[in-house]
C-alpha cells in the first residue's frame, strides 16, 4: 500500500484528468501499460532483495563495481523526489482549497509539512505504512466513485484501453501518464520495503496494490472525460458537481488532499531509503540517524518552499512527471541486469517470460524518454516537434536500438553465470 500510496499522487489526478479532458478514452492503454509494466518491475526489485538479501542500490554496487553509477541513480532518484515533493505539498494544498474557501497556501504549507515531518520524524517504516494503508482506502474510494459516477461510452473505452494511439497533442500526456505510474523512486521504495519478506507474500502485497492503483488511475481518467474545456483541479471539482450534486465536489476535493498528503510522505521516505541503499555501510545509515533523516528533511524543504510560494501545481507536476519518465529507461536496463545475473539471484533470476516483459518495457520507455529529449531539444532551438515522418522512424530505430544493446547484455550475463 506504500506503493500504491506513492503512485497515486496529485502527478496521477493532473495528468490522468488532464489525459481525459483532452483526448477521452484513447489514452487509457498508456495507463494499461504502466500498470502491467509497474507490477513487473516492481516485483522484480522487491525480489533482487529478498533473494539476494541487498537493496536495489546495493546490488548495484554489488553487480557493477563502481559507487560512481550507484550514486549517480541515487542522486537522481533524490533529486525527482524532491520535484515530485513540491507537487505532491501543492496538490494536497488544492485539495483544501476545493472543499474549505479562503484557505492561505503558506499556512497548510507548514500544516502539511509538519505533520509530515513528525511521521517520518517519530515513525518507523512499518508505522508509515500503516497510516498509508488507511488514508490510500480514503483515497482509493473518493476517486473510484467520482470516476464511475459518469456516462460511459463502452466501445470507445474498449477501444482506448486496447488500441494504442497518439491523438494531436498528447506525447507529453502519455509520457506523464507512463512517467507518474513508473515512477523510478518507488523501485527503490519496493526494494527498501521488501527486507524480511517471502516472494510469495511480496508478489501478493504487490500485486493488489498495484492493480488497484491502475484502476483508480483510469477512474480519474474517465472523471476528466467529463470535462468539455482545459483542464483544472476546481472545473473538474465543478464538473462533477453539475452531474451528481455538490458532494461528489466534496468527494473530490478528499480524494485530492489524500493523494498529496500521502505522496508528501511516501517522497521524502523513498529518497531516505533510496540514499540509504548506495550509502556506505560502515557508517549510520539506520532510521534515526542525521543522514537518513537529512535525506528526507531536504526533500520537505523543497515542498515547503514551493507551497509557501505559491507556485501553480499543474505546469509543476506534469513536468515532474515528464522528467520523471526520462530516467525510467536507464533504471529498467540495470534492473534488467540485475535480476539476470544469478550470483546474486540465484534461483530467483528472472524466467524467459519476465524478461519478455521487460524488453517490452524497455523500448517503449526508451521511446517515450527520447521522445522528451528530442521536444525538449526543438523547443530549445525555437523549432515545433511532431512525432511523425523521418522524427518518428528515427525515434523508433533508437529506442529498438537501445532494447536490443540491453538484450545483447543480458543474454551475456545468461550465459556467463550459465557456465561459471
Amino acid at each position: 500500500m506504500v506503493i500504491a500510496a506513492a503512485f497515486i499522487g496529485p502527478g496521477t489526478v493532473t495528468t490522468a484528468a488532464a489525459a481525459g479532458a483532452g483526448h477521452g478514452y484513447s489514452l487509457l492503454w498508456a495507463l494499461l501499460f504502466s500498470t502491467l509494466a509497474c507490477a513487473v518491475l516492481q516485483e522484480s526489485a522487491a525480489r533482487v532483495t529478498i533473494a539476494s538479501g541487498k537493496t536495489l542500490g546495493e546490488a548495484v554496487k554489488a553487480r557493477f563495481k563502481n559507487k560512481g553509477i550507484a550514486w549517480f541513480l541515487a542522486i537522481s532518484i533524490f533529486l525527482g523526489c524532491a520535484a515530485y515533493e513540491a507537487g505532491n505539498i501543492l496538490g494536497a494544498i488544492s485539495g483544501v482549497a476545493l472543499a474549505i474557501t479562503g484557505v492561505d497556501p503558506a499556512v497548510f504549507t507548514l500544516i502539511i509539512v509538519g505533520v509530515c515531518g513528525a511521521v517520518l520524524w517519530v515513525g518507523k517504516t512499518s508505522t508509515v505504512a500503516n497510516i498509508m494503508g488507511v488514508v490510500v482506502a480514503v483515497m482509493g474510494f473518493a476517486f473510484l466513485v467520482a470516476g464511475l459516477s459518469m456516462p460511459m461510452d463502452g466501445a470507445a473505452l474498449i477501444k482506448g484501453l486496447f488500441v494504442p494511439s497518439f491523438p494531436e497533442g498528447s506525447i507529453i500526456l502519455t509520457l506523464g501518464l507512463v512517467g507518474t505510474t513508473i515512477v523510478p523512486y518507488n523501485l527503490f521504495l519496493g526494494s527498501g520495503l521488501a527486507k524480511g519478506q517471502t516472494i510469495k507474500s511480496m508478489r501478493f502485497g504487490l500485486i493488489v496494490a498495484v492493480f488497484l492503483g491502475g484502476i483508480i488511475s483510469m477512474g480519474i481518467l474517465l472523471a476528466g472525460t467529463s470535462m468539455a474545456s482545459n483542464f483544472s483541479f476546481a472545473g473538474l471539482a465543478d464538473t462533477l458537481s453539475e452531474a451528481n450534486g455538490t458532494w461528489m465536489a466534496t468527494v473530490f476535493a478528499i480524494g485530492l488532499f489524500a493523494a498529496g498528503f500521502t505522496s508528501s510522505i511516501t517522497a521524502p521516505l523513498a529518497a531516505a531509503i533510496t540514499l540509504q541503499s548506495v550509502g556506505d555501510s560502515t557508517k549510520d545509515w539506520s532510521e534515526k540517524s542525521i543522514r537518513y533523516r537529512l535525506g528526507w528533511g531536504l526533500v520537505l524543504l523543497t515542498g515547503l518552499i514551493f507551497g509557501v510560494t505559491g507556485i501553480k501545481p499543474i505546469p509543476v507536476i506534469i513536468l515532474a512527471q515528464a522528467a520523471n519518465g526520462l530516467i525510467l529507461p536507464v533504471i529498467a536496463v540495470f534492473l534488467w541486469l540485475i535480476c539476470n545475473n544469478r550470483k546474486l539471484m540465484g534461483n530467483n533470476a528472472n524466467s524467459n517470460l519476465i524478461d519478455v516483459f521487460m524488453a517490452i518495457t524497455v523500448w517503449v520507455s526508451s521511446l517515450l524518454g527520447l521522445i522528451n529529449v528530442f521536444k525538449a531539444a526543438y523547443k530549445t532551438t525555437g523549432g515545433e516537434f511532431v512525432f511523425a515522418g523521418s522524427v518518428q522512424s528515427t525515434l523508433l530505430l533508437l529506442a529498438t536500438l537501445i532494447t536490443g544493446l540491453s538484450l545483447y547484455f543480458v543474454i551475456k550475463e545468461r550465459k556467463q553465470l550459465t557456465f561459471s
